[in-house]
């Protein structure tokens, strides 16, 4: 299965690796938690995050977790540490960020189906959630809280050089390649910087102690942003391209009509996120593989998983508690209230 995260002890330190959407794949903090626990107290650990964030309750249990560490925590921002993986960061000692990376901060969101009463309960748990961070932020950068909120209600970007201003870093670094797996354009102040190296630049391969790891494609159920690549080439057919055939078309009229492979791939990841999203939603997280591999449109999805629930559940779910009603019978609106997560 795959993982966010990975763990490896080297020596007397040890190197913690979070690569991608924190929660993702089905996998929570807990994993990661019992594999930290099982470093000796005194280990030093490099933490070395290229994130855009993800599940709110797992970040903040691993900051905690990272805080109460008696070893020393050094945070390598290697690319990107957006929303909750930013807050991640904040548990660091140290906070080394190259001059290209980034840091975003931002108010925690959520979804909820259900009563008003179910939204005000979200939105309560939103500012508990929110105000936690915000102090975590404050502590870090030795700022006002009133000047946090602020920067947080207002989605903020920071490079090295603006985070180290602001208290959020404690060091720079020389420049790296920046990853472009994630899907930037869910954010909505996201640096023009940003944007074009992502649009530009293939992942890094993660570095261990200098040893480079490979980096392959994955598949999109498995909630990677890699769906069909460019140099993509079918079993048993020959790779190179056949000659030009004459055309009474220019190359520039050619090149016009030719398919937008970027535009293709990128509404591809859009769908299979937006299938994954929905699966997880509905706690069906297991049926999204098969909606991908028969090309489900969202509308079949959201009528399968509906169909889904109404078997498993053919009663309408009561607003309040009835007498030898079984507790496990939850209403739909707190099954999805517990996939909140920071947006991001």
């Amino acid at each position: 299965m795959n993982s966010w995260y990975t763990i490896r002890a080297r020596d007397e330190r040890a190197e913690v690796l979070i690569y991608d959407e924190i929660g993702a794949y089905g996998i929570s903090a807990k994993g990661f938690l019992a594999e930290l626990g099982a470093l000796p107290d005194e280990t030093a650990i490099d933490l070395r995050l290229n994130s855009p964030g993800g599940s709110v309750f797992d970040a903040v249990a691993i900051h905690n977790a990272l805080s109460r560490h008696s070893g020393t925590v050094t945070v390598w921002i290697d690319g990107i540490a957006a929303s909750a993986a930013s807050y991640i960061a904040m548990a660091g000692d140290e906070i080394v960020m190259p001059e290209n990376a980034f840091l975003m901060i931002h108010d925690p969101s959520g979804l909820v189906m259900g009563t008003a009463a179910d939204m005000r309960d979200m939105a309560d748990t939103l500012d508990k959630i929110g105000a936690g961070m915000l102090r975590g932020y404050a502590a870090k950068s030795g700022r006002p809280e009133d000047e946090i909120a602020a920067l947080m209600a207002a989605e903020t970007w920071f490079d090295a050089t603006e985070a180290l201003e602001a208290g959020l870093a404690t060091r720079l670094a020389e420049p790296v390649r920046i990853a472009a797996r994630f899907d930037i354009a869910q954010f909505r102040n996201a640096p023009p910087a940003l944007v074009e190296a992502v649009e530009g630049e293939a992942e890094p391969s993660p570095q261990w102690g200098g040893e480079s790891q490979p980096n392959e494609p994955e598949d999109a159920a498995t909630g990677s942003d890699i769906v069909g690549g460019d140099n993509d080439v079918a079993p048993g057919t020959d790779p190179t391209p056949p000659p030009e055939a004459h055309a009474p078309d220019s190359s520039a009229a050619a090149a016009n009509t030719a398919p937008d492979v970027t535009a293709i791939r990128a509404e591809a990841i859009a769908h299979a996120r937006a299938v994954v999203d929905l699966c997880r939603l509905a706690g069906q997280p297991q049926m999204a593989g098969k909606f991908l591999e028969t090309g489900a449109s969202l509308d079949a999805v959201r009528a399968a998983l509906l169909a889904a629930r109404a078997e498993a559940e053919p009663e309408i779910a009561p607003h309040h508690p009835q007498p030898g009603r079984s507790s496990a019978a939850r209403p739909w609106g707190e099954i999805v209230a517990r996939t909140f997560k920071l947006k991001g």
